[in-house]
């Protein structure tokens, strides 16, 4: 009966390690989407001033 116990606790542990693992991978998941929501916005946000320092550079040249 131990050896049933044993196996039956160890396959316990793997699905409870899976469950984690995938918990993380959405964890990181949701931080790539936040990190790329930012960049969108820090590239919209500075877009404008981007363009025109260039423009006045190439201007100048």
């Amino acid at each position: 009966m131990s050896k049933i116990k044993n196996w039956a606790i160890s396959k316990a542990v793997k699905l409870q390690s899976r469950d984690e693992e995938g918990q993380g991978l959405a964890e990181y998941g949701l931080i790539l989407a936040l990190i790329a929501v930012v960049c969108i916005a820090a590239l919209t946000a500075l877009g404008g001033g981007i363009a025109g320092t260039l423009g006045t550079i190439t201007g100048s040249l």
